[in-house]
């Protein structure tokens, strides 16, 4: 009799389990919403009953920080060094196309600014609207060498190349300094965009090659083990800094360090401005070869021919006024 009602209570019980959940489920209460995340609250019970603060997670912070290591960190870029360019220029027939020239070089060059100094006692016009309309950060002065320097056999434009250095030391008297490099831009030369590249890194002096001077092919320093240590040079062999005007830069820094570096009149022999320049602010020992170790020109002395104005009238004649 017991095995019987035993055995019918173990078939009934599964069903009784049955009815018994489908009672308490109610079909018309809503179901919970999902939550894209889930939430924490900011206490939990602990033993005793006491509610003790839920430590944040740091699922999330993690996650996020491992996305941010996996994106490349954008660096700000440092500033380039500003290439202060002098320029001295004065009045003849060519003097617009010289400077067209040197503008449309300058202008493909990063972080320049044009000092162009003129050999006159006011600003002229001409030279005053092609500034204006070169797109180029700049600055004009002006300043007028003595009648008695204008010889043929005495240096040109060292007052306006100290017109420069004078405005250059003012601009940054009252201010710390920028990184910055100096270059004698003649208005009468050739430059490679790749010169100024190789210039920007100048920590001191450096120097480079010049092309079609001093009755030679080239001009250069001579280098040995990453110094310079003589001159190949056609033309006095003798100078300290056997270098043209156009084959050094000087870093910004050093001109702001020696403010009594600057051209001289007297004393100075002719082709000797370089070198008693130099001579105030470096040694031959300090310098930086630029240019493949001074093995590549990257600068041409081209002199524009002198121009045949045989034809041309006394008085202008022409009923338009051009300027050229």
């Amino acid at each position: 009799m017991k095995s019987a009602l035993c055995s019918r209570f173990f078939i009934l019980l599964p069903w009784i389990l049955i009815v018994i959940i489908m009672l308490d489920v109610d079909p018309r209460r809503p179901a919970p919403q999902l939550t894209s995340r889930p939430y924490f609250s900011p206490h939990t019970v602990g033993c005793g009953g006491s509610r003790v603060p839920l430590r944040r997670s740091s699922l999330g912070r993690d996650a996020a920080e491992k996305r941010n290591e996996s994106r490349p960190r954008l660096q700000p870029e440092p500033r380039l060094p500003t290439i202060y360019a002098i320029t001295p220029t004065y009045s003849r027939p060519v003097q617009k196309a010289e400077l067209t020239r040197l503008a449309n070089t300058f202008r493909q060059v990063a972080q320049l600014h044009w000092i162009l100094v003129e050999d006159r006692a006011t600003r002229s016009e001409l030279v005053s609207s092609f500034l204006a309309r070169a797109g180029l950060p700049n600055t004009h002065l002006h300043v007028p060498t003595p009648r008695r320097y204008k010889r043929p056999w005495l240096p040109r434009a060292t007052e306006q190349r100290n017109a420069g250095l004078a405005w250059l030391r003012q601009r940054h008297q009252h201010q710390s300094a920028q990184p910055g490099v100096l270059f004698f831009a003649d208005d009468d030369n050739t430059y490679s965009l790749e010169l100024f590249q190789e210039m920007r890194t100048t920590r001191k002096v450096s120097v480079w090659p010049v092309g079609l001077v001093g009755g030679r092919r080239y001009e250069r320093p001579l280098v040995k083990n990453g110094k310079v240590v003589g001159w190949y040079t056609g033309w006095r062999e003798d100078r300290p800094f056997a270098i043209d005007m156009a084959g050094f830069a000087v870093s910004l820094q050093v001109i702001l360090s020696n403010p009594k570096a600057v051209f001289k009149r007297r004393g100075s022999q002719p082709g000797m401005q370089e070198s008693d320049f130099l001579k105030q602010i470096t040694t031959v020992e300090e310098l930086e070869p630029k240019a493949n170790n001074c093995t590549k020109v990257l600068v041409w002395h081209t002199r524009t021919e002198k121009v045949n104005l045989a034809n041309e009238p006394k008085y202008h004649l022409d009923t338009v006024n051009i300027e050229v």
